[in-house]
């Protein structure tokens, strides 16, 4: 019988070789090294560590959370431009209110928001991979920070989810994004406004 910690690392290195393969390399997955929060499936950050080292997670959601971590920090500092450049050439984008815009092309001429004037982040709370391994999801909480004309701050926050999927020349792309605002607090839609 193998030991708790043989048994440990040989089910670390199946993880690192079926991730190996989704990736089509011969070698192990060793996650993006840029700077920036890991994600936890709980949605609390780490500010060090490995996403292989997050034991619930199947080797696609791995792909997939590293996927969204990076799609985050690009935007983080690049802003509508950035955001507008992960989503796939036949994308759809929708959000509550507003029509669905209907690819990259349109997506791009909306996202047009400088990352100092708007900040968008999100924290993806889980992810799963489908059985081809060429397509999945990951969801999470969005918050958008923003100020109003007189410079108050303005934060709009809720839930999102985003569909990945791999593109023949084996890079991923964003095919579905859709959120969802917070709705309001219980017995809010009825308080009478604060002086």
């Amino acid at each position: 019988m193998l030991s708790r910690t043989a048994s440990r690392s040989i089910g670390l290195w199946l993880c690192l070789f079926a991730a190996s393969a989704l990736h089509g390399q011969a070698g192990p997955v060793v996650p993006n090294a840029s700077p920036g929060p890991l994600f936890d499936p709980l949605g609390a950050t780490q500010s060090s560590g490995s996403l292989l080292t997050q034991p619930t997670l199947t080797p696609g959601a791995l792909v997939l959370m590293d996927l969204e971590r990076r799609f985050a920090a690009a935007v983080a500092t690049g802003g509508g431009k950035a955001f507008a450049s992960w989503f796939a050439d036949d994308a759809v984008s929708l959000s509550n209110g507003h029509p669905a815009v209907l690819g990259r092309g349109a997506l791009a001429a909306q996202a047009n928001w400088d990352p100092k004037a708007y900040q968008l982040t999100w924290t993806p709370t889980d992810a799963q991979m489908g059985p081809s391994n060429d397509m999945g999801f990951t969801w999470g909480h969005y918050e958008g920070r923003s100020k109003d004309i007189h410079g108050e701050p303005v934060t709009v926050s809720g839930r999102y989810i985003t569909v990945w999927k791999k593109l023949p020349n084996g890079s991923w792309k964003v095919a579905l994004d859709a959120s969802a605002t917070e709705p309001p607090a219980a017995g809010d839609c009825c308080a009478l406004p604060k002086p």
